[in-house]
């Protein structure tokens, strides 16, 4: 239904459209110009918007080659419905095409074929090609560029917004797994710790049950003491080996906080230690541990050579973790990079013991710090914990889309105006050279008679003749047969107000008239 809703609303823009673009062609033509041009309008617009959706390739080609077309030579009336019919269609080109490439061959046939066409054939000459220089590039190029951006731009906000949402999906079950995977660790610190007190239970029932100056109920009680401690242990063997099998193996901690440092410093690290954990419960003490060697660990692949300073006090009811290395000398080792996975299983630990960890750089090196309560409940799990530590991918793809669109924007403001700027330049050089090579000095226009042969004339001409002449005020032709007409300078500034012209005319050969004419004389 909703697609149904769609289409009706894009027939209605398109007719809406077509018929503005017709009244402007109708509005600027009907006075002004003539029949053919009104006809011909007409049709570039119903062939350019009736293409516009299916064929956007044609709608801009019938578009630029129609209009231009249909309404040159542009003189001194500069067609209103080009500029708008251009504007729209060459934005809706951009916009609903999906390759730039067409769009760009489009208009670059056309520029090739029209710009020699209006500088040639063109009765203002210089002026007519100035204008079609304008057309295409305010109104075809820069309107094309335009919709290209937009369409750009929506393309890489959908895709920007699905690529973030997959990859903090693909985030949260990575952090999921780690999490996963130091419940695992510790239900292994479980099994050895109540593993071996069960044994020693069982033992002492062992012990017990054969134990003389006891009656045959005590005995029996011993015993099923034992057995039940045999059960518990293997009980527990089941589950731990059943949540290993879920997750990667895992070794449980071994020895204490002296050997861990003393075998980092073994294998070249440089610590300076203080450690006094003699009061923390065990579970506290393991995940003590776990800090201090996931914290040494990631000293030694990201930070080599680093100084690093380890403080472990316990002081009333809870255990304070420090862990900070300076700056590495060499810097970080190239390639190396960090899943901070180790961190998200450790922040589960810490989690679980109910305290509280950071991990961030410090002074230019890296700093992780745990507080661990003793007795305490774990703590309630929050996003924003594994936002701090894992790599925000989405954010810096969704930035690096936003820049792209950005540079896009630029680039459709910035290439029309330079295009323009250097067209414009060298057109101004082109003007400036032809104005003063058809300068044809007042003293040589003066010693002209009529009835000199053109072979008298010529070498007293200049090189060229001049293109931009008054298109206005200009003298009948003679009536000779034959006649043709060339156009000179009269040496005055181009700044100057009179606007004026040498007019030669010549006929089988010789001068038969000769005039000088300003714009918009009488």
């Amino acid at each position: 239904m909703r697609e149904v809703v769609k289409r009706r609303w894009r027939v209605v823009f398109d007719v809406l459209l077509g018929l503005f673009l017709a009244f402007t062609v109708v509005a600027d033509t009907v006075n002004t110009r003539s029949a053919w041009e009104t006809v011909g309008g007409l049709a570039v617009v119903a062939g350019s918007v009736a293409t516009a959706r299916r064929y956007p390739v044609v709608s801009l080609g019938v578009a630029l080659a129609g209009a231009l077309a249909v309404s040159f030579p542009f003189g001194h009336h500069l067609p209103v419905w080009v500029v708008f019919v251009l504007v729209a269609m060459c934005y809706q080109a951009g916009l609903r095409m999906a390759r730039a490439r067409p769009g760009v061959l489009i208009g670059g046939a056309v520029t090739a074929g029209g710009l020699p066409v209006a500088l040639i054939a063109g009765p203002d000459g210089l002026g007519d090609w100035a204008a079609m220089v304008a057309i295409l590039v305010f109104a075809g190029l820069s309107p094309w560029l335009l919709g290209r951006y937009v369409r750009v731009r929506g393309e890489l906000a959908r895709t920007g917004w699905r690529r973030a949402e997959e990859m903090e999906s693909r985030q949260r079950l990575v952090a999921e797994q780690a999490r996963l995977r130091e419940r695992a660790r510790i239900a292994g610190d479980m099994h050895d710790s109540l593993g071996h007190e069960l044994s020693l239970i069982a033992v002492r029932a062992a012990a017990l049950e054969v134990a003389g100056g006891l009656d045959d109920a005590q005995r029996d009680a011993a015993g099923q003491l034992r057995t039940s401690a045999a059960a518990a242990t293997e009980r527990l063997r089941e589950i731990i080996g059943v949540l290993r099998e879920d997750s990667a193996p895992v070794e449980p901690v071994q020895g204490d906080l002296g050997e861990l440092i003393a075998r980092a410093r073994a294998s070249g690290l440089v610590i300076d230690s203080t450690v006094d954990i003699d009061a923390a419960p065990p579970m506290v003490a393991r995940a003590a541990y776990r800090v201090v060697q996931e914290a040494l660990t990631n000293v030694a692949k990201h930070a080599p050579g680093a100084a690093v300073t380890v403080r472990v006090s316990s002081a009333g009811a809870r255990t304070d973790v420090s862990v900070v290395n300076a700056r590495p000398p060499a810097g970080p080792l190239p390639g190396a990079a960090s899943g901070h996975v180790g961190l998200i299983g450790l922040r589960e630990r810490v989690r679980l013991v109910g305290g509280t960890l950071r991990a961030g750089p410090h002074e230019g090196g890296f700093a992780v710090t745990a507080v661990l309560p003793h007795g305490a409940e774990p703590a309630e799990l929050r996003e924003a914990d594994d936002d701090e530590l894992v790599e925000p991918t989405s954010a810096r793809a969704l930035e690096l889309a936003r820049r792209d669109v950005r540079r896009s924007l630029v680039q459709a403001i910035t290439v029309p105006c330079g295009l323009f700027g250097v067209v414009l330049a060298v057109s101004g050089i082109v003007f400036l050279y032809q104005w003063n090579s058809s300068e044809l000095p007042g003293p040589v226009y003066d010693g002209l008679r009529v009835g000199q042969s053109r072979a008298d004339v010529a070498p007293r001409l200049p090189e060229h003749q001049r293109s931009a002449r008054p298109v206005r005020g200009e003298p009948p032709l003679p009536p000779a047969p034959g006649v043709a007409c060339e156009y000179y300078g009269t040496g005055r500034s181009w700044l100057d107000n009179d606007y004026a012209a040498y007019r030669l005319c010549f006929a089988d050969g010789k001068l038969v008239a000769k005039d000088r004419f300003a714009e918009g004389a009488s």
